[in-house]
């Protein structure tokens, strides 16, 4: 075990109210060493109380976080439920939408507020808890001002729909949906700022409780807007926008009511090293997005193969089954950030680096149980999804490199978190470009197109350059001096968050 090599010894308990620490508890070992950092480990025991303490404070971030992503994802689904029953048209238009138009600004959006995951995580861990408000309101005019810059997307959705090669009457209704939901896309500037503020301080549990009876609410008005009504995707749209803003501000009510010690009121220091802050923005985004868009290209790619219908749909079925682990991985990668952020700020190196670890072995172990799932299932989970034989045929046959899939992401997305934990979001940026579009894409296309492997070509160029990413981040997570990451944070937050106490750096 890798935790076994990283220090030396551990050092014994050296005053009475640690030994009676240790007795009523003896999982909090590990915690009261001097400077309120983890001892190092050296025995079995050591391990086994390690991974107690880190798993109970991953999950307590990491399910609630997951549960909301769920409830977000239910928001999407239902909105397509409802239309779908309006017709074959109204369906296709508003999956569109939302999976090109609204993903694409979502994506987007999401990973310029990592920025905000970074410096609020580092400011919440060395006591600076009152700048807390401050970087969201940055976070608020950041993301507000990226909203506009999306708006063209948006505004002309129909031609961009039309050129990439949609019908007309599907092109037009999804472009008119799109307009409609332009305010549930500013909700967004705001759910994902006070999203990443609640975040840094561990407050997730309001988010589960907020996406759930956001969720209720949205069926609630689907139902009358769509079916009561007869208000059609104009309905829909306007469900959608609701349900937006009732996140958005339920989460800054809870926020202004409820965390008085993080948030004292609007302030002009928002303004200050604005351009900073949206250069690590721009970094975070881009990182995300790289992702993102490596995974879709995949299914463009797969259209122009000489069989699409076969390739994209036993494609899609296994992507969806990728995605609900995805969902899981996302409240991971949330909480590792987290866990990160918050023990650099505090001046913890070696708590930070015990928990990049024992969440990596974890997330291990989950990726495993699927992958091994997939296979023992190969020749019949299509089954919830098609009764084409022919469809499922071709889904067994992609069935290993989805195993393979689901193993890579299970650690993948535990490295991003540790990126944006750590703000080493331009570095990862890079690697991304390179593993995914420079070896991963091309790789695909020569084994997809050249090789005439199809679809398991593409996706077995996508699956090289995850690897390559994976191994990459690693190394490099394997070879931090997180004694020099805690002197950066320190420095971070000395620059945009006041002074720190020197002693943080020493901790």
């Amino acid at each position: 075990m890798v935790v076994l090599e990283m220090e030396t010894s551990l050092s014994p308990l050296t005053n009475n109210s640690d030994e009676a620490i240790l007795h009523e508890a003896p999982t909090t070992a590990l915690v009261y060493a001097e400077g309120g950092d983890y001892r190092p480990v050296r025995s079995f025991e050591d391990v086994r109380n390690l991974f107690y303490i880190e798993s109970s404070k991953l999950w307590i971030i990491a399910a609630p976080i997951a549960f909301n992503i769920l409830c977000n994802y239910g928001i999407n689904s239902f909105t397509n439920i409802f239309v779908g029953h309006i017709g074959n048209v109204e369906l296709s238009a508003i999956a569109i939408s939302l999976s090109v138009i609204a993903n694409f600004s979502f994506g987007f959006l999401l990973g310029m507020s990592s920025a905000l995951e970074t410096l609020c995580g580092q400011a919440f861990g060395a006591g600076q808890v009152e700048m807390l408000g401050t970087y969201m309101q940055r976070s608020w005019i950041i993301l507000t001002v990226t909203c506009i810059c999306l708006m063209p997307l948006y505004i002309f959705s129909k031609p961009v729909l039309k050129l990439l090669g949609q019908r007309d009457d599907i092109a037009e209704m999804a472009g008119t949906f799109s307009l409609q939901i332009i305010p549930q896309m500013f909700s967004l500037a705001i759910n994902f700022s006070t999203q990443k503020f609640l975040q840094a301080q561990s407050k997730v549990a309001i988010l589960a409780w907020v996406g759930f009876v956001a969720l209720i609410i949205h069926v609630i008005l689907l139902y009358l807007f769509v079916r009561v009504f007869k208000w059609g995707i104009g309905g829909a749209a306007m469900a959608y926008d609701i349900s937006g803003w009732v996140i958005s501000l339920s989460q800054v009510v809870y926020i202004t009511g409820w965390c008085q010690d993080a948030w004292k009121g609007l302030s002009w220091l928002a303004f200050k090293d604005i351009w900073d802050f949206v250069k690590l923005s721009i970094a975070s985004a881009v990182m995300l997005c790289l992702e993102i868009w490596y995974f879709m290209s995949i299914i463009v790619l797969t259209g122009h193969l000489e069989d699409p219908i076969i390739a994209v749909g036993s494609l899609s079925i296994c992507m969806n089954l990728n995605g609900w682990e995805g969902m899981l991985f996302i409240g991971i990668n949330a909480a590792i950030s987290v866990r990160v952020s918050n023990e650099l700020g505090s001046g913890h190196p070696r708590a930070a680096k015990y928990s990049v670890f024992v969440t990596i072995a974890e997330s291990l172990l989950i990726g495993i149980i699927s992958m091994v799932a997939i296979m023992a299932t190969k020749d019949n989970f299509a089954v919830l999804f098609t009764d084409s034989e022919t469809m499922q045929k071709a889904v067994a046959d992609l069935a290993y490199l989805l195993a393979a899939t689901l193993l890579l992401n299970s650690v993948q997305p535990v490295i991003s978190g540790v990126a944006v934990g750590g703000g080493w979001q331009g570095l990862v940026a890079y690697i991304n470009l390179t593993c995914y579009y420079i070896i991963g894409l091309p790789i695909g296309f020569l084994l997809g197109y050249k090789a005439k492997l199809g679809v398991q070509g593409i996706w077995m160029g996508m699956i090289i350059g995850t690897s390559l990413q994976t191994i990459i981040l690693c190394f490099i997570i394997w070879k931090t001096n997180w004694n020099e990451e805690v002197a950066q944070a320190v420095e971070r937050m000395k620059k945009w968050g006041g002074v720190v106490a020197e002693e943080s750096i020493n901790k």
